[in-house]
């Protein structure tokens, strides 16, 4: 992974750099306060740190790792076979979508490769000794450009395509495995609203499944206790970029050192002792694995113009729900989710992602691009699509008229001056409730509703005050004492 190394400049750092790194690089002293802030703004912007090459990591779910370990030698074989094919679809998925290379002064120019340069290594197991079939894909950081010119892989697409690339193996392998061995995958249900639902082969027992996730339990739990920890120290729950750190902490934490090898035969013996031991015996094994090998028929959805058109709006209903821009790999990704729910030959369901994918970004949503100015770069500054080499392939974002009305409601609401007044000591109170109630404000958050109620009567929660010589946009409170008796 690329690294990032910022020089931070703080309070009281100016004399040391007047004193050292300025006469350092330059043998003298700056001539002004303004050489001098042009030289920390150049050494304070991002540097990249080369790398030798990237991880990608292949796992399909545990009920497939579950199944190649207890089936018989033959269907495992199929299930690895299939595995590696869907690693081959993700990986020719990322070499004509998000594999290019930098050229030109500070690399503004991104242009095409012939394809990436890769060694992979498949693995039988996890650290816990549980069944993980999973491959990693060294990848090295040099791909040749159309010019012949051997280059450093542009990482950011690479990173922006990982989910999308994801997602294409899941599909791959569903098909190749309903293919191969008939067998069928559904949704399981998933205690974390928060968490898209999983796909399991039907037929695998949940419990099996639990009981080889060994290693993702340790991680939850120390990851619990983490959350914890940082509720109490802050006052306040973690962000989800926070929550990231303290999942990777979590991560590493309960990673226990690899255990003695052992041949693949030994690993089947064992595996096929814990699965009885689940399940109740070696016959209940095998009626689970005769059962995931012959499915119930289902009847099959069709594809047709309504479909894509229905299929079309969940994906973009999938956008708005969770974000308020996107880009192509987002889309891409959730078509890929909504194709697997139906039975498609390998090729079909790529030629159906991309239609989606046309449908949800040419027709549903909106380009927040800026308007072409009616320049176009010679066929020597184009890439194969016709896009400029001067611009980011997959970085144009989109979102819809749906998110677009509902923040400009949000705007035309905040410029609104006519609701109810609010007293300080009501903000007191609320806050004193909400404390009793468990929910502890810091004295940030505490200073900053306070700061946001009105000082008095007012006419709503942002204080403005009227125009002089025009009344007040909502009646003012009256003053405090008796009132006048009606005439």
């Amino acid at each position: 992974m690329s690294g990032l190394c910022r020089l931070r400049i703080g309070p009281g750092s100016a004399p040391r750099w007047r004193g050292e790194f300025f006469v350092a690089e330059h043998g003298r002293q700056p001539e002004d306060a303004r050489e001098l802030a042009a030289t920390i703004a150049k050494h304070s912007r991002p540097r990249s740190q080369a790398v030798a090459g990237y991880d990608l990591t292949f796992s399909p779910v545990k009920s497939v790792s579950a199944l190649w370990a207890v089936a018989d030698p033959s269907t495992a074989a199929a299930i690895e076979r299939a595995h590696r094919a869907a690693v081959g679809d993700a990986l020719r998925f990322i070499e004509q979508h998000a594999l290019y290379t930098r050229t030109g002064t500070n690399g503004v120019r991104q242009v095409e490769v012939r394809g990436l340069v890769a060694a992979a290594f498949t693995h039988r197991d996890s650290r816990a000794g549980d069944p993980d079939l999973h491959t990693h894909v060294a990848v090295a950081n040099k791909v040749q450009t159309l010019a012949g010119r051997w280059l450093s892989i542009d990482g950011r697409i690479l990173f922006k395509a990982t989910v999308a690339a994801s997602e294409t193996y899941n599909t791959a392998l569903e098909n190749h495995l309903r293919a191969s061995l008939h067998l069928r995958f559904a949704e399981r249900p998933n205690p974390d609203p928060r968490l898209r639902p999983v796909r399991e082969i039907v037929g695998i027992d949940p419990g099996l499944n639990a009981r080889w996730s060994s290693r993702r339990a340790a991680i939850q739990i120390r990851r619990g206790e983490l959350a914890a920890d940082f509720q109490h120290s802050h006052g306040r729950p973690p962000t989800p970029v926070e929550a990231l750190k303290l999942a990777q902490q979590a991560t590493l934490e309960t990673r226990d050192a690899k255990h003695e090898p052992r041949t693949l035969t030994e690993q089947r013996r064992a595996w096929l002792i814990q699965a009885g031991e689940v399940l109740g015996g070696p016959q209940a094994v095998q009626h689970m694995v005769h059962t995931a090998l012959h499915p119930n028929p289902v009847a099959r959805t069709p594809v047709n113009a309504q479909w894509v058109k229905d299929t079309a709006g969940r994906v973009l209903a999938a956008m708005e729900e969770h974000r308020s821009t996107w880009q192509i790999w987002h889309v891409r990704a959730e078509a890929q989710r909504q194709v697997r729910a139906v039975e498609l030959k390998a090729e079909q369901s790529a030629r159906l992602v991309d239609l989606l994918v046309g449908d949800v970004l040419g027709n549903l949503s909106v380009s927040l691009a800026r308007p072409n100015d009616g320049i176009t770069e010679p066929a020597a500054l184009q890439r194969s699509d016709g896009a400029s080499v001067y611009t980011v392939a997959g970085s144009e974002l989109f979102t819809s008229t749906r998110i677009l009305d509902a923040e400009q409601r949000l705007v035309a609401t905040a410029g609104r001056y006519d609701g109810p007044a609010i007293s300080p000591a009501a903000v007191d109170v609320a806050l004193l409730e909400a404390s009793a109630n468990g929910v502890t404000l810091n004295a940030g958050q505490a200073a900053l509703v306070r700061q946001m109620a009105p000082r008095g009567p007012g006419c709503s929660w942002r204080s403005r005050p009227p125009a002089p010589a025009k009344p007040p946009r909502c009646r003012p409170s009256p003053p405090p004492g008796p009132k006048p008796a009606a005439m």
